[in-house]
């Protein structure tokens, strides 16, 4: 019984070199039976390379001169080894194809298969340089991506990265509904385009209302109509790096210190965004009574309140409430500790 794994086995070899490896044989071949006519025959080259071509494929063209006997021998050598090599590096040539084919179907079904098993995950529109950041990003943090992107070329990239993709155009509902955007946390449109970004954000949102979509702008004003649209917050990258880089220049020590407790995997210090639940120990507690800085070497840089409310650097008169996200500060272990007790596990 041939089974998917001995499929998956036979379709992995190396066919290219079986057709090279044929093509050898074949131009071997030419070779000797041109060069056996040119000696039994004293024919000249031309006259030698022709007969042995149409002697080895069989065409059937009359003779180029009259055959001695020793070369009629060598004829029927010649057709017989000719044949094989033929038929085998056609043969190789065809399977190749097929196995192309095939690989092609089962490629398409097993990622048909994978986008169809995908929930609570992002769906990435566009897969330029910034999309490539944020989808590495996020499955470096073990969150499921999918990536929809109309460049056929980014499919051996996305491939290579094991990443569930579409190339299609992501501003089409169906493909947005091919995504399974109605299982998906989040969409991110960060396309080439403001339009296009503008298009698939008013689009997810009329297909899930509830859908977090963070979405990119090159201007302001195209800003404030991504926020009108649905987006749920909008990135400029441009305004971005412009204001790091003057923060580099300003203020470097405090550049400095970002990028190492957000960007730096090889210090164990993050900052997290930690929830608090109402079944969690510290819901009511405030920070002075919950130990977090004195148990767990924690720093809260900031709470944000429910209601939408940033409280920055809050006092130990400060209450912990369901609801209420945490800005944290710490080493990784520590920050894990907190979230457990946070989410009341």
């Amino acid at each position: 019984m041939i089974t998917r794994k001995h499929l998956d086995a036979t379709i992995s070899a190396p066919g290219p070199q079986r057709i090279v490896r044929g093509l050898i044989m074949l131009g071997m071949v030419l070779m000797m039976g041109t060069m056996g006519y040119m000696i039994l025959e004293r024919w000249h080259f031309l006259d030698s390379l022709y007969m042995t071509v149409i002697t080895i494929t069989t065409v059937g063209f009359k003779e180029v001169r009259t055959v001695s006997e020793p070369g009629r021998i060598f004829t029927v050598i010649l057709i017989f080894i000719g044949m094989g090599i033929m038929a085998y590096t056609l043969g190789m040539v065809a399977q190749f194809m097929v196995e192309g084919e095939i690989r092609s179907i089962l490629g398409r079904r097993k990622l048909g298969s994978r986008i169809k098993s995908l929930k609570k995950h992002y769906i990435i529109c566009g897969y330029g340089r910034i999309g490539r950041v944020i989808s590495h990003e996020l499955k470096s943090h073990g969150i499921p991506v999918l990536v929809i992107d109309q460049d056929p070329e980014s499919q051996h990239v996305l491939e290579d990265r094991d990443l569930a993709y579409i190339i299609d155009d992501a501003t089409s509902e169906d493909v947005l509904i091919e995504a399974g955007i109605e299982r998906a946390k989040g969409l991110v449109a960060v396309v080439l385009s403001d339009a296009d970004n503008l298009f698939i954000t008013m689009t997810a949102r009329g297909l899930k209302p509830d859908l977090f979509i963070l979405a990119r702008a090159d201007e302001e004003h195209a800003r404030k109509k991504l926020l009108r649209a649905g987006a749920d917050n909008v990135v400029l990258p441009y305004l971005m790096g412009g204001r790091k880089m003057a923060q580099s220049i300003l203020r470097p020590a405090v550049a400095d210190f970002l990028d190492l407790t957000i960007h730096d995997k090889d210090i164990d210090l993050n900052m997290e965004e930690l929830q608090v639940k109402e079944v969690s120990t510290l819901n009511g507690v405030t920070l002075a009574d919950s130990g977090i800085r004195q148990k767990m070497n924690v720093i809260i840089v900031a709470i944000r309140k429910k209601e939408g409310e940033m409280m920055f650097n809050p006092s130990f008169e400060a209450r912990i409430e369901a609801g209420d996200t945490l800005i944290a500060l710490g080493q990784s272990s520590e920050l894990d500790r907190l979230a457990f007790i946070l989410a009341g596990k």
